[in-house]
């Protein structure tokens, strides 16, 4: 059984969020890489990463973002941070379109959203001491003083578990789980309003995850944080997560509160990755065969060949995203499955 199982779920909300809660609204995102030619090579068929994926994420909620590697998940995270630019779409943060901003205007906004990697050493200068890479964001973004800095440098490695002794440390000297930590604290560093959390415990010892998920929503509760939190374990979703977007090849297949999709899960493909889940008692369909290449895409539904329920009608347009349930939707032509 995954190591967060014991943490348990909390009551998810599952209200629909007034308009003036919306922190982060994507709409239309999409992402093509290698749409061109050489001087002596044809153009090849773009890598479909992102395809037409709306979502929200609100003040203070957790979204997660579930679906097999290949899905989109980590493309899509840096997408709505701006990390990459999109092919088409826009991402609206707080009311405000950042989707064409450049340079100094992107960078106001960057103190306002971070990010926490996978492998921690991704976001910190090996070359210099978690003291340094603490301050350098602080007297930057809120021109404090060397010992101002310092001070809550210290306030934030305590808040993550760790020390004032840390200070003088060099990444290379921390344990994953304590580099994991280090990284969560830098990114806390900017005091930002959304993080996006991409596998973050998935490269820890599964002794450690659970402390780094009950941090993580420790300091989410205490902190207000909005959060997109990106994962392939649907076990550690579960349990921080208030609602759940399901990837598959670069389009949205489900979207859900987490009670709701979990219980009830909609859409074939969501009900396969449960099937998935260690520990399930699931009795569904087993996900079968591999994901398609993002070059090369099937027509209509995305899933349709891998899909036991599929049928000819599947083939001829992709399924727009519907209401099914509060707050549930799918997208997917089937209304007559028991999943």
């Amino acid at each position: 059984m995954n190591a967060v199982a014991h943490l348990g779920t909390d009551t998810h909300p599952t209200a629909p969020a007034q308009e003036e809660d919306v922190l982060v609204r994507v709409s239309g995102l999409s992402k093509h890489f290698g749409t061109g030619g050489g001087l002596f090579t044809a153009a090849a068929a773009p890598v479909r990463a992102v395809e037409d994926v709306s979502l929200t994420v609100n003040r203070g909620e957790v979204v997660g973002v579930v679906g097999e590697s290949g899905s989109g998940k980590s493309t899509l995270g840096r997408l709505v941070l701006r990390l990459l630019d999109p092919t088409a779409g826009r991402v609206i943060f707080e009311d405000e379109d950042i989707t064409d901003l450049r340079g100094a205007a992107l960078r106001g906004f960057r103190r306002r959203f971070q990010m926490i990697f996978q492998d921690p050493l991704a976001s910190l200068n090996p070359r210099m001491t978690v003291g340094d890479a603490l301050i350098e964001p602080m007297q930057l973004h809120f021109k404090l003083s060397r010992k101002e800095a310092a001070a809550r440098a210290v306030e934030l490695l305590e808040q993550v578990g760790l020390s004032a002794s840390d200070m003088r440390r060099y990444p290379r000297s921390f344990s994953g789980g304590q580099g994991q930590r280090v990284a969560i604290a830098r990114a806390l560093a900017s005091e930002p309003k959304f993080i996006v959390a991409d596998e973050p415990v998935s490269a820890l010892d599964v002794s450690i995850q659970a402390e780094v998920v009950t941090l993580l929503q420790r300091l989410q509760k205490d902190l207000g944080l909005a959060m997109l939190f990106i994962s392939h374990d649907l076990s550690v979703v579960e349990v921080i997560a208030d609602r759940v977007v399901v990837l598959y090849l670069g389009r949205v297949m489900e979207v859900a509160p987490t009670e709701a999709l979990y219980r009830t899960p909609a859409h074939p493909y969501t009900a396969a990755l449960l099937e998935a889940v260690p520990g399930t008692s699931r009795s569904g369909e087993p996900l079968k065969g591999e994901i398609p290449s993002p070059s090369n895409p099937p027509s209509g539904c995305v899933f349709r060949t891998r899909c036991p329920f599929a049928l000819d009608a599947c083939a001829a347009d992709v399924p727009a995203l519907r209401d099914v349930g509060p707050g549930h939707q799918k997208a997917c032509i089937r209304d007559d499955l028991d999943l």
